[in-house]
């Protein structure tokens, strides 16, 4: 049965992608077959469209981290056909066909069966962003950052993981304040929950080894100079979440904030997280994450117009998440 997908191929160092039919048959191993509703294009899918980053390893390659839909078929204990499931990263858009189809063909394993709370639109408009986010969210209450604590500091807080990060820590009743390039959307960061604005142009060029102590933890997405001052001004035994690499993949900084406050850096990896991990960050988002909030950051574009929104999160013209209807 022939169904649409957004293909990538690559000639010499340029990646380009458009819109093929394909046949079951160009679908890759697995041992469930699920009917895509929608995917969701993160700023990992970006690097992977426009080619700033070697995400896919094999080409061609329908690229989406993310995907969300019905199983047709399975021979994988526990999923049936009916289901409604949603994979977040594994091998998706790397060495194995994503997201971005009307069908797809993948391992058991990598599945998690959707709370009833979430339609798979409502997976989408979470995404590995804002699965990301609750993953950073687990790592703060691990560490003993609770809201009495103090205000808990979300960079990138436009994108997505900075959106829903947002939403969840104010409904669990955190301060947060927001660390934003564009403070003319201060009013958007307000309605998801944000209690104050900062420019990110505070964090982000080189500062000093260790400064005043500012917020109890932090979910940063972006890295380089930016987390190195996050971590210099975070308080004695506070916790940085560091899930992104927006600004870059470096860390100038010092080993003063572990020694003298004893703050953790903990990593957050969505990809190959464990599966008992991922259950607990969606059901976790299931009980904490208000759908409502989460509609004011969503928007939806179809297959064809994908690559134009990669380009875009690149140079940080999107706000929020951005959902992809495969089958519109």
């Amino acid at each position: 049965m022939a169904f649409k997908a957004l293909l990538a191929t690559k000639a010499e160092k340029s990646v380009s992608a458009s819109v093929v039919e394909m046949n079951e048959q160009d679908l890759m191993p697995g041992d469930v077959t699920v009917a895509v509703d929608y995917s969701t294009v993160n700023f990992k899918d970006a690097l992977a469209l426009t080619g700033r980053a070697d995400v896919i390893r094999r080409f061609p390659l329908i690229p989406g981290i993310d995907l969300a839909g019905t199983v047709e078929a399975s021979s994988y204990p526990g999923i049936a056909a009916g289901d409604r499931v949603v994979a977040n990263g594994w091998g998706l858009s790397q060495t194995h066909h994503g997201g971005f189809a009307q069908k797809a063909r993948l391992s058991g394993e990598w599945l998690v069966k959707l709370p009833q709370t979430f339609s798979t639109k409502d997976a989408m408009a979470i995404g590995t962003a804002g699965y990301t986010a609750m993953l950073s969210v687990l790592a703060l209450e691990n560490g003993g950052v609770t809201p009495e604590r103090g205000d808990i500091l979300v960079t990138g807080a436009n994108g997505g993981v900075g959106s829903i990060a947002i939403v969840i820590l104010s409904g669990l009743g955190y301060r947060v304040v927001a660390s934003t390039g564009r403070p003319e959307e201060a009013d958007y960061l307000r309605d998801l929950g944000a209690a104050e604005i900062i420019d990110r142009r505070v964090l982000s060029t080189p500062g000093a080894p260790i400064a005043s102590e500012k917020w109890a933890g932090a979910i940063d997405s972006v890295g380089s100079h930016t987390l190195a001052n996050v971590l210099a001004q975070t308080q004695y035994r506070g916790v940085v979440a560091a899930c992104g690499l927006a600004q870059g993949m470096d860390l100038p900084g010092s080993v003063l904030p572990f020694i003298l406050r004893n703050v953790t850096l903990a990593g957050i990896d969505s990809v190959n997280a464990p599966q008992v991990t991922r259950l607990q960050a969606w059901s976790r988002l299931a009980r904490d994450l208000d759908l409502r909030k989460l509609g004011r950051t969503t928007q939806m574009v179809g297959l064809a117009e994908v690559p134009a929104v990669a380009g875009r999160i690149l140079e940080g013209k999107i706000q929020g998440r951005t959902v992809v209807g495969v089958n519109a």
